[in-house]
């Protein structure tokens, strides 16, 4: 059994089982405790938790990710770090991931594939004004609802692989079917390579094949920088021009030639939803005949003109900068593809040999005039570069200021020195590491000319500070100390026999340690020696709800049980724990809440007889509902002294039910009331109202007479018992009369000595 299933993050987040393992982490369910939630815990694998270099860029990076809060983004909704285990605690989802739809799905339609395209630029888009890259989109870490929504998952995890040596087809990145050229190449990356990948992801989604291919990681990683993947057209006819475009324009091996912005991409698609018959012109063709078709881009098409005579093979590149000079010299280029030729190992084939031949015999006369084509291009190209440059306003002359958010000073002068010329504008603490750009002069996307000067601060890392002392310091004091020092304070209360209310316990993390300014501290503050009791209260009369809310805030654990009762439906009518007793926090109370339903039930009652009784007797249960309606319930036979008592089921419905006790000496058919008794069926309780079981007894006969029987038979038989008990009772009263019953001949006791 996995060793950190059964455990309790915090004492808050439970793991309960394993569902997934990556490259860098394990993931776990688990259930937050506190608000009663499954969430996702990954854990970090212990090669990556026991580097110190990469735990601190993890943990800032955490912190970074964790505002992240889009529809699109799986929510982080905490980051724990310890001597031990380092773990993240997400949004729980109950879905796919959209690798396991494609493989399921194999070949997506387009409508699918824009639905679930634009939710996950919109995600990257969130993330990037934050100044976050992804670095690792792949459909792995793409999840997706049962409705279609898209969750985007584990933002910067590529990045912290990457910083620690590894390489591009290291696991810890993962699959490298969707890595960009720069990222292979081990070069800087920016949000270009978020979009990079989202087109090898639409690539597949809609041909059903990765871009790239290969048993060895690494020869996928060369294909992405240096090979020209199949057209997607080619592989399935059905995918329409304009979405064929933006797929490759997302591919361009050069950043500068994909989409700058998923705002930008995200346009695209939104036009080629709104007429899916759009094509946008990023690729031109150039065809001699019908049997000879090849793609350009319009950077290319100036070349195109000098190789008039084509060649056995060339290869296809794709390219989504543009050249106006090149525009001008085909102003009558459709923009839209044509069915590509045949294409073999990133080279375009021409299947007529005859052909070849004849153009042969041209050769010379092809040559001179490809040579002066090329002269006046050329001249043409320099010409409209060099005045776009001087003048600053042509499009290409102006370029357009990358985001340098996040990227390492050296690396961006290195890169970009000769175009921008950048000044220190000063080092601050910063939540970036030290050496790390946090801030511009020029925002990013704002045309510029080559040499203008970009103001940049840079990051001195965050700050960081020592925690003081603070155990058995009044809380407050030891706040006002840690509130000084720039670090946050959280209070928790915690019971302790041994310090005193109101002082700290201990702090977390501990004395001693060197934490960054703004962390927070955790002060364990007592709650006295009295610490985790809570006093009852009385529930009963309450309204459920209001009783389980207040029990909850007290501490307790409610737990409600219907009770029949006439009380009004909802109410508590009884508690498990009396009201004042104390009990320990988290103890669980039972409020049994009535049901609305009349309280039915059966009490069993017993009636001792008196030792020196004697004779067969009977006796009846008259038994008044509260509803007025009577039934009687006779026990039978009882013989005397050979019986001692009698236990009869009383059988009812109410609170108030009255029952009348009579006893009939069966020999003399003499009857009498033995007593009268009030029976609560929702309670089970029995209260006396009158009884008298010596009395009862002498008066019907139910003792030896210390004389002699007289010889004479009496004059009058006894005569049977009645069968109902209707003659004895009157119409106005349901008290019960014995017509020769004497009142002043009952004896004084009222029976209970014989209990």
């Amino acid at each position: 059994m996995d060793k950190n299933i059964g455990k309790k993050l915090d004492g808050r987040y439970e793991i309960t089982e394993l569902i997934g393992v990556g490259g860098m982490a394990e993931v776990y369910k688990g259930v937050d405790v506190i608000d009663n939630k499954p969430v996702a815990i990954k854990i970090l694998k212990k090669e990556y938790s026991e580097n110190e270099e990469f735990l601190r860029r993890f943990r800032n990076e955490s912190k970074a990710i964790a505002v992240l809060s889009h529809p699109n983004i799986v929510r982080i909704y905490d980051v724990g770090f310890s001597d031990k285990i380092q773990y993240i605690v997400m949004e729980y989802i109950d879905g796919i991931t959209l690798k396991e739809y494609i493989e399921e799905e194999q070949v997506l339609t387009w409508k699918d594939t824009v639905h679930f395209v634009i939710q996950i630029l919109r995600a990257l888009q969130h993330a990037h004004d934050k100044g976050i890259v992804h670095r690792d989109i792949k459909p792995q870490n793409i999840m997706m609802f049962t409705d279609g929504t898209i969750k985007v998952m584990d933002f910067g995890i590529a990045k912290f692989a990457r910083e620690e040596g590894k390489t591009a087809t290291d696991q810890a990145i993962g699959s490298v079917h969707y890595i960009s050229p720069e990222q292979a190449s081990g070069s800087v990356t920016d949000a270009k390579s978020d979009i990079y990948s989202v087109g090898a992801m639409m690539y597949e989604m809609l041909t059903g094949k990765k871009p790239f291919d290969s048993d060895n990681p690494v020869a996928i990683a060369v294909m992405h920088m240096h090979d020209i993947p199949e057209r997607p057209r080619a592989i399935n006819p059905d995918i329409p021009d304009g979405l064929e475009e933006i797929v490759l324009r997302a591919m361009e091996k050069n950043p500068a030639d994909r989409y700058q912005t998923t705002a930008e991409m995200i346009s695209d698609i939104e036009a080629f939803k709104a007429n899916p018959a759009i094509t946008f012109g990023y690729y031109q063709e150039e065809s001699e005949d019908a049997e000879d078709t090849r793609f350009f881009n319009t950077s290319q098409q100036a070349a195109a003109v000098a190789e008039k005579e084509p060649e056995p093979a060339r290869q296809n590149v794709y390219s989504g900068q543009r050249s106006a000079s090149a525009a001008a010299l085909y102003p009558d280029q459709g923009q839209r593809y044509q069915q590509r030729p045949a294409y073999n190992n990133g080279y375009y084939e021409d299947d007529d040999d005859d052909e070849e031949e004849e153009r042969s015999s041209l050769v010379v006369p092809v040559l001179t005039a490809v040579v002066v084509v090329v002269i006046i291009v050329a001249v043409l190209f320099v010409a409209t570069l060099l005045g776009g440059l001087l003048k600053g306003d042509g499009k290409n002359g102006d370029m357009k200021m990358p985001d340098f958010y996040g990227m390492d000073y050296n690396d961006a002068v290195s890169q970009y020195g000769n175009n921008i010329k950048f000044v220190d504008d000063g080092s601050e603490y910063n939540e970036l590491d030290a050496g790390l750009i946090f801030e511009q002069s020029i925002e990013a996307g704002t045309p510029f000319k080559k040499g203008d000067k970009l103001r940049v601060k840079i990051s001195k890392g965050m700050e960081t500070v020592e925690i003081p002392k603070v155990s058995e310091m009044n809380a407050d004091m030891a706040r006002d100390q840690l509130v000084q020092r720039g670090l946050k304070v959280e209070i928790k209360n915690s019971a302790s026999t041994d310090v005193q209310k109101g002082y700290v316990i201990k702090s977390e993390p501990e004395a001693g340690t060197e934490v960054h300014k703004g962390s927070t501290v955790i002060l364990y503050v007592s709650m006295g020696v009295e610490a985790g009791q809570v006093s009852v209260e009385d529930f009963v009369g309450m309204d459920a709800d209001d009783a389980v809310a207040i029990a909850e805030y007290r501490g307790l654990k409610p737990k409600t049980e219907p009770k029949a009762s006439y009380e009004k439906e909802g109410i508590v009518v009884e508690q498990s724990i009396a009201k004042g007793e104390k009990v320990d926090e988290g103890s669980e109370i039972i409020l049994y809440v009535s049901s609305g339903e009349a309280p039915d039930g059966e009490i069993p009652f017993t009636i001792p007889f008196p030792t020196d009784a004697n004779g067969r007797f009977a006796i009846d249960f008259m038994i008044t509902n509260e509803d007025g309606t009577t039934n009687v319930d006779t026990s039978g036979i009882i013989l005397v002294p050979e019986m001692n008592q009698i236990t009869q089921n009383i059988k009812g419905s109410g609170e108030n039910v009255e029952v009348t006790v009579v006893l009939t000496n069966v020999n003399t058919n003499a009857r009498t009331q033995l007593g009268k008794y009030i029976f609560n069926f929702a309670s089970g309780s029995v209260s006396k109202q009158s009884e008298d079981i010596r009395g009862a007894f002498e008066s019907v006969g139910g003792f030896n007479k210390t004389t002699e029987a007289p010889t004479e038979a009496p004059t009058e038989a006894p005569t049977e018992a009645p069968t109902e008990w209707t003659e004895p009772w009157t119409e106005s009263t349901t008290e019960y009369v014995d017509p020769n019953w004497d009142p002043n001949a009952q004896g004084g006791g009222d029976g209970s000595e014989w209990y």
